[in-house]
């Protein structure tokens, strides 16, 4: 067996589940939805990941359940192809190969439709026949087109009157095709009614039973289109509660109401052929992209922006939230949180999250702004825009501010502490004046025994901030004060760090690195940094914590000993994130060129690499985080040692998370002449041990021939568990399997038997007569001897005797201590 190991870049969490409608299984268990190229299947109950669909290539953009099977489901992909899946124990049935990009999936009974794009630029709905074969991949080649005026968004699409009809609409007009007629009428509305309200179709729903289409418009207003089978004669009536575009309509499955959701993050509930008469559930979350039912119309499922589900009960009560990474602005590094190991990133507006990256599973949210969100496009509100934890996790230090214009610009920081009893962080202090201009930058001190806060601004000083006790109220509980207020030339601070052991402190003015000492803030010496504002700063560790790291906008990488205080090695490369792994001396380099990004890994005494990996993606890398491992990785290649004790997480534009993992890759060296199959992978090893024990003199030509790899054995271990009959009925079965066949070696033994026999009878007649001999001779030698004779039935018993094989009494004695 040879073992190696390879680095390489995984996704492992943080992809969008509100990207399409999630649907409901049959009965009622599951949630599924696209998630990245992968489907996710949840559970109501428990609101827990199960499993993901995986195997596409691409990003999954619809799914559907089998109306032929409920256990199965549907999912279309822009790799071009449909697959077919039990999603109950996660398997792939069949593939469907396609050959265009698709963006949605319909199901209508037997005949499939699908959003294609074509060229590039025109979006067309195809029918297409999936056939029946036995093959795993099948190539779908029947598509016949029904229309080319398609909008990209599949909620501008739907059947009606179990799929009579489709209807479907695109900018300021509404098409219904019939299949029977297989004639397409059109409707049209103006641009904006005479109040000036924007009447674009936004969605579209058909009620199940009647003649009837619900459409959602960017004014808010829902109509109800009725008599559309003729042109001329076509009416329609309009109810509004939105007062902001209509993101999604749903009938439920009896068609007595008509769901509607929006950016006010309310769900509301129409009754059908009343009125106005209507019912709400506020308060949800993000704004309401989705809203899906599930068969019997006793759950509904609402996606919101936020990157969250919501399941609900036809009662308007909520029984469950399945949330995932917010899909938000992040304006606060990657960080992690040192008590639960949880990576904490900017969350819903005004909070941070707290998410596990092991489980891929969002854990809480901490709210910092502490002011009810309002989601009003245009309007300025506080955000979250730095954050920073202590090294033993007892403080966190934020910052929210509010206002794009200086003028208007309005920041607080604020320090909380870790609550025990609660487990979670309690606000302790609130600074409202702790700058006069913008946060750029702040970092807590490495130390263990005393903690400090450093901040850095636009006003051109950096300021230190100390717990103290409360001077008026005399208390125990301590609170934070400024301890120090330092500059350097009027120059603008722009990055802050501590060195080790917390006896320095490194912050950079625009060309210029100062050197601080925290105990007497003295200004030790200043570095002169060459050409380019100093974007990046950080002291390297344990045996490294001499050096000093740093960036600049001129596309250098520079590295000073601080026991000379000279320039140690600098290099040409554009570096967009310096990433050091606080359990080890190794630093990590993203550096984007070429319109792709690598990574570099190095430590500070060393200028070459340690570890390279080209093209890691497509795009320019702003953040990045070391996770600590809980169990140290052993055994691994030189080039990957670097992954030992943390690993290498990094955040895409789109929100999703990637690391990097060492994969040890196994190679069976096996010899030919052995027979393979799936037991002997798994006790290969100690058979050959026995083999070296036991190994008999006559050649190998002389084995029996090992069995082959046995369909049976295949599918039993392949075939999920729950789905194979009884283990008393395969146990038969299974054990002659894996016995060997004993026709011929039964022949063998019986003619090896015979000649054995014949030749004992020889021997033993030879034996006879020698000791005839030997007992005449004992005669004439000595009087005195008597020997003893033996009866004809005592020899007959002695040959028996001989015969009987008592090999097995080696291994027991030999098996005694």
């Amino acid at each position: 067996m040879v073992e190696k190991s390879d680095v390489r870049v995984v996704r492992c969490g943080g992809s969008k589940i509100n990207l399409r409608p999630p649907i409901i299984s049959t009965d009622s268990r599951f949630v599924l939805c696209a998630s990245g190229d992968s489907v996710k299947v949840y559970s109501t109950r428990t609101e827990e990941w199960l499993h993901s669909l995986q195997g596409h290539t691409n990003q999954v953009t619809g799914i559907a359940l089998n109306p032929a099977n409920h256990l199965q489901v549907y999912s279309c992909s822009a790799d071009g192809t449909v697959k077919l899946w039990d999603f109950i124990d996660g398997i792939l049935i069949k593939t469907f190969i396609i050959g265009y990009r698709l963006f949605a999936i319909y199901v209508n009974i037997n005949t499939y439709f699908l959003t294609i794009l074509i060229l590039s630029i025109c979006f067309q709905l195809v029918a297409v026949h999936l056939p029946k074969s036995a093959e795993q991949e099948v190539e779908a080649k029947e598509l016949s087109a029904v229309s080319s005026r398609i909008s990209p968004n599949p909620s501008c699409t739907a059947f009606g009157r179990e799929g009579q009809y489709i209807a479907f609409a695109r900018h300021l007009q509404l098409n219904v095709y019939f299949f029977r007629k297989q004639k397409t009428y059109s409707f049209s509305l103006k641009a904006t009614d005479k109040k000036g309200a924007k009447n674009a179709f936004t969605c579209i729903a058909c009620h199940p039973a009647d003649d009837c289409i619900a459409t959602g418009h960017e004014d808010g207003k829902i109509r109800l289109w009725r008599n559309f089978i003729h042109t001329k004669e076509y009416t329609y009536s309009t109810q509004h509660w939105h007062h902001n575009a209509v993101n999604t309509l749903c009938f439920t499955p009896e068609g007595t109401n008509l769901l509607s959701g929006g950016i006010e993050s309310v769900l509301v509930q129409w009754q059908y052929g009343a009125g106005n008469r209507k019912e709400f559930l506020p308060r949800l979350g993000g704004s309401i992209l989705h809203v899906s039912t599930s068969s019997d119309g006793q759950l509904f499922c609402t996606s919101h922006s936020d990157n969250k589900i919501t399941v609900i009960e036809s009662s308007f009560k909520v029984c469950g939230v399945i949330q995932g990474l917010v899909k938000d602005a992040v304006f606060t590094d990657l960080m992690i949180d040192p008590r639960s190991k949880a990576l904490v990133l900017n969350g819903k507006p005004g909070h941070l999250q707290f998410y596990s990256l092991l489980r891929d599973k969002h854990l809480y949210n901490l709210d910092i702004v502490q002011q009810e969100y309002i989601y009003e496009a245009g309007l300025d509100q506080f955000e979250v825009v730095k954050a920073a934890f202590d090294i033993k996790g007892y403080w966190l230090a934020t910052v929210e501010e509010r206002g794009q214009k200086s003028s208007d610009l309005e920041f607080v920081l604020k320090l909380w502490a870790y609550d025990e009893r609660t487990q979670s962080f309690v606000l302790n202090t609130t600074i409202t004046a702790a700058h006069t201009d913008r946060i750029i930058s702040m970092c807590f001190s490495s130390s263990e025994e005393t903690t400090m806060l450093v901040t850095t601004a636009e006003d051109g000083q950096f300021k230190a901030w100390c717990q103290g006790a409360d001077a008026d109220t005399q208390q125990d509980q301590s609170f934070w004060s400024c301890d120090f207020v330092g500059s350097y030339h009027n120059l603008t601070p722009t990055n802050c760090s501590f060195s080790a052991d917390s006896s320095l402190l490194a912050v950079s003015f625009q060309e210029v690195i100062t050197i601080w000492s925290p105990d007497t803030w003295e200004l030790l010496t200043t570095l002169c940094q060459p050409p380019g504002v100093v974007r990046d700063l950080c002291f390297g560790q344990l045996s490294c914590s001499k050096y000093l790291i740093a960036t600049t906008t001129r596309n250098l990488l520079c590295c000073w000993n601080l026991l000379t205080c000279a320039l140690e090695w600098s290099t040409s490369v554009e570096v967009s994130k310096l990433q050091p792994d606080p359990l080890s001396e190794n630093v990590a380099a993203f550096s984007y060129q070429s319109k792709h990004t690598d990574l570099f890994v190095f430590k500070p005494n060393e200028p070459r690499p340690l570890f390279t990996h080209k093209n890691v993606c497509s795009e320019k890398i702003h953040r990045a985080v070391f996770v600590p491992r809980e169990e140290l990785l052993n055994n691994c290649d030189e080039s990957s040692q670097w992954l030992n004790r943390s690993q290498l997480y990094f955040l895409t534009q789109n929100m999703v998370f990637h690391n990097f993992t060492c994969v040890s890759l196994v190679q069976l060296v096996i010899d030919d002449s052995i027979a393979v199959t799936p037991f002997y992978l798994l006790l290969g090893k100690h058979r050959q041990q026995q083999q070296k024990l036991n190994t008999p003199s006559h050649p190998a030509a002389d084995k029996p021939q090992q069995p082959q790899g046995s369909v049976t054995i295949t599918e039993l271990l392949h075939t999920p568990a729950h789905v194979l009959p009884a283990a008393s009925v395969l146990c038969s079965m299974f054990v002659s399997s894996l016995l060997i066949s004993n026709t011929g070696v039964r022949e063998m033994e019986s003619s090896e038997q015979e000649m054995n026999s014949e030749k004992e009878e020889e021997h033993s007649e030879e034996e006879m007569e020698a000791c005839d001999s030997q007992q005449e001779l004992r005669a004439q030698g000595s009087v005195d001897e008597v020997t003893p004779k033996l009866s004809k039935a005592q020899e007959r018993e002695l040959k028996r005797v001989r015969k009987t094989d008592f090999s097995w009494m080696a291994g027991l004695i030999d098996s005694k201590p």
